[in-house]
């Protein structure tokens, strides 16, 4: 057996399991698969598609919003949400992939 080593440098390691915190609910996956296929959408257009109320939607998105997940530009009188960082969208592959779900 050879020489085990952590692959992953600690900064990132500290990054993943921040953002894991920050999505760890469904709700907050269903947002990030939600503008992985359209990349700005209104609470209205969300809330549409999830069917939850749009109180909870607004909370989840504000907490994303706060630990820099999503962010907003209005655009006339709608606000809507991006991912910042796209790469988040591979957490949806993985959740795919895994035969164990």
């Amino acid at each position: 057996m050879g020489t085990l080593h952590v692959r992953v440098e600690q900064k990132k390691l500290e990054r993943a399991a921040y953002v894991l915190k920050c999505v760890a609910h469904p709700v907050r996956i269903s947002i990030i698969d939600l503008l992985e296929q359209q990349q700005r959408l209104t609470v209205t257009e969300m809330q549409h598609v999830l069917a939850i109320e749009q109180s909870l939607l607004s909370h989840h998105l504000t907490n994303m919003r706060d630990k820099g997940i999503v962010d907003t530009q209005r655009v006339g009188k709608n606000i809507h949400y991006y991912l910042t960082d796209t790469t988040i969208t591979n957490i949806i592959n993985c959740i795919n992939g895994c035969n164990r779900f």
